[in-house]
């Protein structure tokens, strides 16, 4: 079945040289991670303040480092799911292709995407707040075991956290940059799954907009995108997706 059938989005995906996409928490959510900000989110059961935030976790280390414990060993059960599969496919189509995503769950990457522009860090990264010491996953499992009431510290005595930001907390300014740049020169730009809500990512779309890119939104729901929008495709991403890059396949030519 062909998703493509508008003329317009044809002849501008024939000529698109720079391909960007966003994704947000639609995506992951088919692969059976929660979502924050829907229908079931987890900030409508618990709070942000309480979990996501410097200052609880220096208050309350214990609890928020079991919270976020227990989100890694989600994450690890969870699998890429087609629309991640998908998005490394169209990766290899255009000249140049950015993946730019809100998710911390690394599925992305675990799907074969390189490269991609984490806006919010990585759930299955950990870094000590004193000396900058890195942890992977089995690092991390292995000092959280032995610590002394759930308190995990590195070698030197400082605290270990995941490598998300938090809130009140900035983005990493390089990859923000390599955001915008993308955004920027994009011929087209895919919103998916993505309540466009979350600024500064929500900018974004509109920010590729101006510039003249086309806009696709991919979505279950529509959103304060929509109205902006090029084209919206409505439905799950890991079916919509695969079926929008056979489409595309067609239309560039061979990398």
């Amino acid at each position: 079945m062909k998703i493509l059938s508008d003329p317009s989005a044809i002849e501008v995906i024939k000529k698109a040289k720079n391909i960007a996409v966003l994704t947000g928490a639609g995506i992951s959510a088919e692969s059976g991670i929660p979502t924050f900000r829907g229908e079931n989110g987890l900030w409508t059961k618990l709070s942000p303040e309480e979990l996501a935030s410097f200052e609880s976790f220096y208050q309350n280390t214990a609890v928020v480092m079991e919270w976020y414990k227990h989100r890694q060993e989600v994450i690890m059960k969870c699998k890429p799911n087609p629309g991640h599969y998908a998005l490394n496919e169209l990766s290899r189509l255009p000249e140049h292709f950015d993946l730019i995503t809100q998710n911390i769950d690394g599925l992305h990457q675990r799907a074969g995407s390189r490269d991609v522009i984490e806006l919010h860090g990585n759930l299955l990264e950990n870094y000590c707040i004193r000396c900058g010491q890195k942890y992977s996953v089995e690092e991390f499992d292995e000092v959280f075991k032995n610590a002394i009431n759930h308190v995990p510290r590195c070698h030197c005595g400082g605290l270990i956290r995941p490598n998300v930001v938090w809130f009140g907390e900035a983005l990493p300014r390089e990859n923000l940059e390599m955001a915008y740049n993308a955004a920027i020169h994009a011929d087209v730009f895919l919103s998916v799954g993505t309540s466009g809500q979350v600024r500064p990512a929500a900018d974004l779309p509109n920010l590729a907009k101006q510039g003249g890119a086309f806009l696709i939104e991919i979505n279950t729901q529509k959103t304060v995108l929509s109205g902006e929008a090029d084209l919206i495709l409505q439905g799950n991403s890991g079916e919509i997706l695969p079926q929008l890059v056979e489409d595309i396949k067609t239309l560039l030519p061979k990398a």
